[in-house]
């Protein structure tokens, strides 16, 4: 019996006879599904948020899969179809925009809380439309708007307990996570597509460049601008998951553990029951 998905994500491969095909993560309400689709040129099939109906689905040693020919590609659902809410959404820009104030009124150093301000309305647009990772995590259009605002809404809450906050200066907090994943917008496409600058540069320094150019250009101090950066140059936390160097002052630091919370969090939602998350070695169990 032919049943009715909405497509989570999508990855374009091709296999070595050169036959392109996809991985695709479906999901309805009885669950997620990862399954691939033969012979889907990478011009054709389904994309993120549309609605796919299976007529037939093979399963082989627990994998599943599809020919193009098994599958029926229909529209975009509305907010009315019952599984449009099954794909995460860019967060709005009220909420963006509360949180933002929020944090303004931590802070003390009145340039860069002008620049903040400045940068976060510029930014929100560009993030709408960006994925955060191909596959890992918030992978889907908007995917990097929401994993900025979940840190920033985190830092939101943890400033105000942070066992030590007056060895903290929040500004660079904000700046670090405003920026830390920037060069994302230069690394993907909008459907989450690599491009060569993600190979050449990569995101992290893509993203302390600009941001370290901006503040330059603002007149900000330049061993000020030297600790700003630092957050964004050791947000992967460790030297073998590509930082290139590690967090040695506790603003880095905290936004670290604030990126790796959103991230893994994210990975629990989208992964589904006793499925294997590679990111989180190990197979995840729903409650």
């Amino acid at each position: 019996m032919s049943k009715e998905y909405i497509v989570l994500s999508r990855q374009d491969a091709v296999a070595r006879n050169n036959s392109p095909y996809v991985n695709l993560k479906i999901a309805n309400k009885e669950g997620n599904e990862n399954i691939c689709v033969f012979d889907v040129p990478k011009s054709n099939g389904p994309q993120v948020g549309q609605i796919v109906t299976f007529i037939t689905i093979r399963e082989n040693q627990g994998k599943k899969s599809a020919s193009n020919m098994d599958m029926i590609v229909g529209k975009f659902p509305t907010e009315e179809h019952p599984l449009y809410h099954l794909v995460p959404r860019p967060i709005k820009r009220e909420l963006w925009d509360t949180t933002i104030e929020k944090l303004l009124g931590f802070c003390t150093d009145k340039v860069l809380m002008g620049f903040i301000r400045q940068q976060a309305e510029d930014l929100y647009p560009k993030y709408s439309k960006y994925p955060a990772a191909t596959n890992v995590h918030h992978a889907f259009p908007g995917g990097l708007l929401n994993h900025v605002y979940q840190m920033l809404h985190l830092l939101e809450g943890i400033y105000p307990v942070y066992p030590y906050p007056e060895e903290l200066k929040i500004e660079r907090c904000i700046l670090g996570i405003l920026f830390h994943d920037w060069g994302k917008l230069c690394e993907y496409n909008m459907e989450g597509e690599k491009l060569e600058n993600g190979f050449l540069l990569g995101h992290i320094y893509m993203s302390a460049n600009y941001l370290n150019n901006l503040l330059r250009d603002l007149g900000i101090d330049k061993r000020e601008i030297n600790f700003i950066v630092h957050c964004i140059l050791a947000h992967h936390g460790q030297l073998e998951y590509g930082s290139p160097v590690l967090p040695c002052i506790p603003e880095a630091q905290l936004v670290t553990y604030i990126d790796n919370i959103s991230a893994k969090a994210d990975i629990f939602s989208t992964t589904g029951n006793l499925e294997k998350a590679f990111a989180l070695g190990t197979s995840v169990v729903k409650g």
